[in-house]
């Protein structure tokens, strides 16, 4: 019988918070990544500034539709 190919995801790694490269405005953001609920290896998001702010806007727009439908229990669109 075939094994079916670990779920993936990823994870901020715990106590580490993300950067910046001053020179070149590059982001990371360090991650956990899992197979299933298994640690497998940290790894770096890395981003250009540009791909950071983009990344920012669209998380605080997810968190504040996922606020009025807790206030409110209605879900609000993402763009």
């Amino acid at each position: 019988m075939d094994t079916p190919p670990p779920r993936w995801h990823a994870s901020p790694r715990r106590g580490a918070a993300p950067y910046s490269d001053r020179q070149t405005g590059e982001v990371r953001v360090p991650l956990t990544l899992f197979a299933v609920d298994e640690p497998v290896s940290d790894i770096e998001l890395v981003m250009t500034r540009a791909e950071g702010e983009a990344h920012l806007e669209q998380v605080r727009a997810a968190l504040a539709a996922a606020t009025e439908t807790a206030l409110h229990g209605r879900p609000r669109e993402v763009a």
